[in-house]
């Protein structure tokens, strides 16, 4: 019987990390363009990984970040970032956010067509509760939809092959590096483009946040690829991302005094009794 606690505990650390991520860049975009804040947290983030490779000796592998498949999952990472970006500029937040925690529906896709897991019907009643309890929290509305929507898919969508592809990464090859190609290609698309664009001059309130956001970052790259190598069930760890939305409503209360309403608290509830579901199924099965 596979055991997923791992692979859960250490989605659940990402998801943790990247939130706190996302709120900072959040913040520092609000002086810097989107696409030139990611490409510097990218440089920080690739400078974080690079001493943790010096400090734990794991740059002596650093070969392997040539490796097709590691370069392949860091091109998906810039990719899936800058589509889900660009959507973003043109359709509200909710409905972009609400696209982008379809990612445990896709992954449980992918984990049955790639990865031949045998996920039964509890399981996808959990998921796809998770995700009705997202779309309550977030409350959408339909005449907000547009092309650009469909992008935003796009950006999901290679996002969730990028987790996949993790299953498939070499054997030998320590996190760290593959963390630190993630961060380098990330860091050279993000910022490419934001020379193209017109690099814009930067205050240091916006590049603090920009160096914390990226210790979270690498941090969070670390996360994910533990979680994804674990060996555990991509269905199952999947699912945990919806805790995002949770993380999310607290920091939007903190930072920008923003309360959920009556429907988005029901959501709440929804979210968080399809996680528990899914942890106490994993019991049962073990």
């Amino acid at each position: 019987m596979i055991d997923n606690t791992r692979g859960i505990l250490a989605m659940s650390a990402s998801v943790v990390v990247f939130i706190f991520n996302d709120a900072l860049i959040k913040l520092a975009a609000e002086s810097v363009p989107a696409v030139q804040a990611i490409g510097v947290r990218g440089l920080f983030a690739t400078l974080w990984c690079a001493l943790a490779l010096l400090a734990t000796g794991a740059w002596r592998h650093i070969a392997w970040a040539a490796h097709p498949r590691i370069v392949l999952r860091g091109v998906l990472e810039a990719g899936a970032a800058i589509v889900y970006l660009v959507a973003l500029f043109h359709i509200p937040f909710a409905i972009a956010t609400a696209v982008n925690l379809a990612t445990p529906l896709i992954l449980t896709v992918l984990a049955v067509l790639i990865l031949g897991e045998d996920v039964r019907w509890r399981r996808w009643l959990a998921v796809i509760a998770g995700f009705v309890g997202v779309l309550l929290v977030i409350q959408p509305h339909p005449g907000d939809l547009n092309a650009w929507t469909w992008v935003a898919l796009v950006g999901t969508v290679i996002g969730a092959f990028r987790d996949v592809i993790a299953r498939f990464l070499p054997v030998g090859v320590p996190t760290l590096v593959v963390s630190f190609t993630t961060a380098l290609i990330v860091a050279v698309v993000g910022c490419g483009w934001a020379v193209v664009e017109g690099w814009q001059p930067m205050g240091g309130r916006a590049v603090g946040f920009i160096a914390a956001s990226s210790l979270l970052l690498a941090a969070g790259y670390q996360f994910l690829v533990l979680a994804l190598r674990s060996g555990g069930e991509v269905s199952v760890m999947g699912a945990f991302r919806y805790a995002s939305i949770l993380w999310a409503l607290g920091i939007g209360y903190v930072v920008w005094g923003e309360v959920p309403d009556a429907l988005a608290m029901a959501g709440i509830a929804v979210i968080v009794g399809s996680g528990l579901y899914i942890l106490h199924r994993e019991r049962v099965r073990r």
